[in-house]
């Protein structure tokens, strides 16, 4: 009795979720999923994409399971899933998931901040007001992240910190860092490690972007010289960082455990194929090869998803260690789907620019460059082995000298 009253529950959320969507979502973007990418890299939106991203942000469905105390949708799990799926149908995405703000900084001021913080920060986040970045990775502390040295002084009223950060992702543009900074280079590496959140607009922090192979800048080099925080931006426990720092990781994980931003109106693999490389007279696509091969990919993204959707359904945190396999996953599905996709082109598919190749044609390269660094960002794809063989497998760590 209780699942049927469920399912029906399910069902009228599916009808509101639906009305609503036909209502408030721009005709002109439906299909169209690929702007999250531009937004990623520093696009301003403006028009029909601002307006989306102010109705999704006043509805709290940008972030449809935070608590509606803070602004968020204060949906169940599976109504997410449910709103999720009416997006899909008609095209439409989640502008706000572009920034690490809703990814990964939000959920970890709602695990660790306090109830000041969770009310200074969450609302703007929730509604897409202001930017973050994360500041991990320095020039000698990238896979042994604990070997960090940007240093953080308590200034008596405020926190002092010097230092440099690298392949910070999107501090150009960002108003706020969520920052690994050590405050006690006395204690084991692990132990002397604070989380704080650092406004970015402000003189002490100087920013410098990377170009990439794929033409974009969405990385940078951030310095931080006589850069302040106020003492209540600290998150968690002093010297206690290395745990929310963790845990802001298996949220990154968790948001990178999708195939394509596409939905399910991404142009299907197959008719791509069909329009490139052309059918035989049984109306299968010409090249026998590629037809195994291709069907071996879709069998793949298909069990990734399906792994996806039980995952979710059986996690109560939002995120855990399975985020490793499932990233993992991820990658190898969506760069088979970009070499797949290159390889049917042919030679349309090695432009850069010009007008011999079609806007469908140069995104497929750039998308293709970019994806590369799947397997990079969020935790090498290495890193990810380790974490699935010691803390899932159970297997003993080899990596340490006895």
């Amino acid at each position: 009795m209780a699942d049927l009253q469920e399912d029906e529950a399910l069902k009228a959320f599916a009808g509101e979720a639906r009305v609503w969507l036909e209502e408030n979502f721009p005709q002109s973007l439906r299909g169209k999923a690929g702007m999250t990418m531009a937004l990623m890299e520093g696009g301003e939106p403006d028009g029909d994409v601002l307006l989306w991203k102010q109705r999704m942000g006043a509805k709290g469905w940008g972030t449809p399971t935070w608590p509606s105390e803070y602004g968020g949708g204060g949906l169940s799990g599976k109504q997410a899933r449910v709103l999720q799926q009416e997006m899909n149908r008609i095209g439409a995405f989640n502008p706000l998931v572009a920034g690490m703000g809703v990814t990964m900084i939000g959920p970890t001021i709602l695990d660790y901040g306090t109830e000041e913080q969770k009310r200074r920060h969450i609302p703007p986040i929730v509604r897409g007001e202001v930017r973050w970045c994360v500041g991990y990775s320095e020039p000698n502390a990238g896979s042994d992240l604990a070997s960090l040295q940007t240093r953080c002084e308590d200034a008596g009223d405020h926190w002092r910190i010097n230092g440099q950060k690298v392949w910070t992702s999107g501090a150009q543009w960002s108003d706020w860092c969520g920052c690994l900074v050590r405050t006690d280079f006395t204690a084991k590496k692990h132990d002397g490690i604070s989380f704080l959140l650092v406004p970015m607009r402000q003189a002490g922090v100087e920013t410098r972007p990377i170009q990439l192979i794929s033409g974009a800048s969405p990385f940078c080099e951030t310095f931080f010289t006589d850069a302040t925080a106020r003492k209540d931006d600290l998150l968690g426990e002093l010297n206690k960082g290395w745990s929310v720092g963790k845990r802001l990781l298996q949220h990154e994980r968790a948001s990178q455990t999708g195939v394509s931003m596409g939905g399910d109106k991404a142009t299907p693999l197959q008719d791509i194929a069909r329009r490139y490389v052309g059918e035989d007279a049984a109306g299968r696509i010409a090249d026998p090869d590629l037809r195994v091969r291709l069907a071996a990919h879709l069998m793949d993204a298909r069990a990734h998803g399906l792994t996806l959707a039980r995952a979710m359904a059986e996690s109560r945190g939002g995120a855990t260690n399975a985020a490793s396999v499932l990233k993992n996953s991820a990658t190898a599905v969506a760069q088979a789907r970009a070499e797949l996709t290159l390889e049917i082109m042919g030679h349309q598919g090695l432009g850069w620019g010009g007008e011999d190749f079609a806007p469908d044609e140069l995104e497929a390269v750039r998308g293709w460059l970019w994806g590369k660094a799947m397997s990079i960002y969020g935790g090498s794809a290495e890193i990810q082995n380790n974490i699935v063989s010691k803390r899932i497998l159970g297997l003993p760590d080899t990596t340490q000298s006895s």
